[in-house]
């Protein structure tokens, strides 16, 4: 876990207090990691968050299929 001293404003310091309440939380840490993840979940793009690198590590690790053709690629979607 990573501490910090910040600075914030009046009114980010009433927000903090109401997500405090509103979540029934202890601190304002817990707030601002509410406020994150709800940040990560909502607004960054799926190429960012670090549940999709690790699906990408996980394809790329996977083996692939090579087919001859379209007609023989067809045939194994198919069957699958």
């Amino acid at each position: 876990m990573v501490q910090a001293i910040i600075d914030i404003e009046d009114k980010t310091n009433r927000v903090l207090n109401i997500v405090k309440a509103k979540f029934g939380l202890k601190d304002k840490s817990q707030a601002i990691n509410i406020m994150a993840e709800q940040y990560e979940q909502q607004i960054l793009e799926p190429q960012l968050r670090p549940e999709y690198t690790e699906k990408l590590q996980r394809i790329k690790k996977q083996k692939g299929i090579r087919f001859k053709s379209i007609r023989e690629l067809r045939k194994h979607i198919e069957n699958a």
